[in-house]
Parts: C-alpha cells; sequence; structure tokens
C-alpha cells in the first residue's frame, strides 16, 4: 500500500509493477538479471478521490499515457527491491506535485518613488559614463 497522506492511499491491488531487464553497459548479470522496474498505474480506474484524479490528468507529463496510464521506468540501482522503492516513491511526488495548489499572484506596481530612483539612477551612471570619453577641447 502507498500512502500519500493521511486520508489517501494506493492500495497495491491497483499497481502493476513488473521486473525488466535493465539497459545499458553492466556486463553479464545485465543480461541475465531482472533488476529494472516498470510501474503501471490507471488513473481512471484507481480510488483515489476525484480532485487527485482531476489534477493528474491536466499534468502535462511525459510518463502519463494518453489513456491516462502513469508509466515509470526505474533502473537507476542495482537491485530489484532499490528499484521498486524509487519507482514508488517517484509515483508518490508525482501526485504530491499534481495535487499542490499554487497561489496566485497579484500583479504589484512600482512606487513612483522606486521609479524615481531608478531614473536618476540612470541619469547618473550616464553622466558617469560621458565622463569617460576624450576631453573636448
Amino acid at each position: 500500500m502507498l500512502i500519500l497522506s493521511n486520508h489517501v492511499a494506493i492500495p497495491d491491488h491497483e499497481l502493476e509493477i513488473t521486473a525488466i531487464r535493465a539497459q545499458g553497459a553492466g556486463g553479464q548479470n545485465v543480461n541475465k538479471v531482472s533488476s529494472a522496474i516498470h510501474l503501471r498505474f490507471d488513473i481512471n480506474a484507481s480510488s483515489l478521490p476525484d480532485f487527485y484524479k482531476q489534477r493528474l490528468l491536466q499534468l502535462s507529463d511525459q510518463r502519463i499515457s494518453k489513456d491516462g496510464v502513469i508509466v515509470i521506468k526505474a533502473q537507476t540501482h542495482r537491485t530489484q527491491e532499490k528499484n521498486r522503492q524509487d519507482a514508488l516513491q517517484r509515483l508518490k511526488e508525482l501526485i504530491k506535485q499534481a495535487t499542490k495548489l499554487t497561489k496566485n499572484r497579484r500583479p504589484t506596481k512600482a512606487t513612483k518613488g522606486s521609479q524615481q530612483r531608478r531614473m536618476d539612477k540612470k541619469t547618473q551612471r550616464g553622466k558617469t559614463k560621458a565622463l569617460r570619453g576624450k576631453p573636448l577641447f
């Protein structure tokens, strides 16, 4: 069971975890051992609350297919168990990221004083640069 919060958890039967062979160099071991993990999670068929489902489906992430299935491949570690934990952790982070509410930005305006100070600094800088030129006779 993957626990997301005090009230929300994903049962194990909703997660489809498959062991596959890892890609890349690794000698003979990579050809014999299936240490990578392929995790599939169907958002629509899950027992997640509707709010979670909607936010996940709106997320533009390459790991989420058009059918609403999250596919995570974990192969960074040498052991299958560590890759399994890594895949579950990445799924948990993805769901938490999708459900995090962001604050709306309130547009602000620069004060008259700050605008005036900025213009004064620009003028002063221009005068300093003008003094660096060749003197006029």
